[in-house]
């Protein structure tokens, strides 16, 4: 396997650089390449009910996610730690429109909710693929 790439130096000369290796590990960079390609993201909403910060927060966090699942057993609840705040966020909204329409339903009962983006990965069905070759089968 050889890879080549164009580089620049500082005194802007051109050259290649030449990497020779193994011929299996191109291959398996390959196949983790079409993976990865294979894999998508969409963008998404989802309504943030709470902040929670300080020394109970983390319980505090799991006792409302507990109490909303009680009321909307339907809306999947995320309990985010990006620190030091413990974040809750309901719902898998496609559009914007539908979390806000979400967050009015429950403003009432959860006040200072505000309609956070997010990125969902596109979830593919495992059991319907077939590995290309037997090799690929035992990976």
């Amino acid at each position: 396997m050889t890879l080549t790439f164009g580089a620049v130096s500082a005194q802007n000369r051109k050259g290649t650089i030449e990497i020779t290796g193994d011929i299996k590990v191109g291959e398996l960079v390959k196949k983790h390449v079409e993976f990865n390609e294979r894999l998508r993201t969409v963008p998404g909403y989802r309504v943030q009910i709470a902040a929670l910060s300080g020394p109970n927060s983390r319980n505090q966090a799991f006792e409302l996610k507990s109490r909303f699942k009680e009321s909307y057993p339907d809306v999947e609840v995320y309990i985010v730690f990006s620190e030091p705040n413990f974040r809750v966020k309901v719902g898998d909204f496609t559009s914007k429109l539908d979390a806000y329409v979400f967050m009015q339903r429950i403003k009432d009962t959860y006040p200072g909710t505000i309609v956070r983006e997010n990125v969902y990965p596109v979830h593919l069905d495992w059991s319907e693929m077939i590995p290309e070759t037997d090799e690929d089968a035992d990976m």
